[in-house]
């Protein structure tokens, strides 16, 4: 891999209308138009985003990935602005299964990629699995020459899906949440600890604001550098880009000085006394 690579990375905070995908998709645009920059290279949506975090809307909202409106409309966005679309995700369907769907364009706005979310959110009284089923594998996308390692949400609890990409080569993991205000430690302690531990940048981004019934988004999207270090972020509830510039020849460098890795032992055989 190059050592001379960079990426401007553009992540988009929103708070959805739950169930109004036409209303979200003139968001997006919205946003889209007035915050990402000229020159940026990944512009990066939220969970569930064309929905909002409402389990019970999910199959209503549910499109075919070869037939699909919110496709179109994020190939549109990528064409015009020159630029990779890590699309957040939306509920997809084939046949009679559904799945919350991460999909990657390119700068031609050509769908090259989808992630289907891997673990589904199951305690606190959600019920996502009632909905939609979890996806089959692990997808790492190579945007530009950088590895990318994509996840939703609940995936952040589950360590071993990020250091399986970091096995595999990645450079970048993306968490496209929509994260509950109830849960602010783990919303920080995880997303950080995934970067440190893999030493791998890291974008979590998540949705804001009132979603319903009294449940509120936590908003705090953020950017982090592969030593844990917050590179840009969004403090609170508002809706809007935020935005760094990843230069990954630092981080090779590290990884060459800081080879903990190198240490993992392939087997940990517990014993009990």
């Amino acid at each position: 891999m190059g050592q001379e690579k960079k990426l401007s990375i553009s992540a988009i905070q929103m708070c959805s209308k739950i169930g109004d995908k036409q209303a979200n998709l003139e968001k997006v645009q919205g946003l889209v138009e007035r915050d990402i920059k000229a020159g940026t290279d990944i512009i990066v949506l939220p969970e569930v985003w064309t929905v909002g975090w409402a389990p019970k809307h999910f199959r209503d909202s549910a499109e075919d990935i070869n037939d699909s409106r919110t496709i179109d409309f994020l190939s549109k966005i990528a064409r015009k602005h020159k630029t990779w679309i890590v699309g957040g995700s939306f509920i997809t369907k084939e046949g009679e299964h559904y799945y919350n769907t991460c999909p990657v364009l390119n700068r031609n706005g050509e769908l090259i990629a989808t992630y289907s979310k891997n673990h589904l959110f199951s305690y606190y009284g959600c019920d996502e699995g009632k909905y939609i089923e979890t996806g089959k594998s692990p997808i790492m996308v190579d945007i530009e020459g950088i590895k990318t390692g994509l996840t939703i949400c609940y995936d952040i609890r589950f360590p071993e899906i990020y250091r399986a990409y970091r096995i595999a080569g990645a450079d970048l993991f993306i968490n496209c949440a929509a994260w509950g205000l109830k849960k602010p430690v783990p919303w920080e302690c995880m997303t950080r600890c995934r970067a440190v531990e893999n030493q791998t940048f890291m974008v979590a981004l998540t949705q804001s604001g009132y979603i319903e019934n009294g449940e509120w988004n936590i908003g705090h999207s953020r950017i982090i550098d592969y030593k844990g270090e917050t590179l840009s972020e969004i403090t609170d509830q508002k809706e809007g880009a935020m935005s760094a510039v990843l230069d990954f020849t630092p981080m090779y460098e590290f990884r060459e000085k800081c080879t903990c890795l190198n240490d993992i032992r392939k087997n940990y055989e517990v014993k009990s006394v």
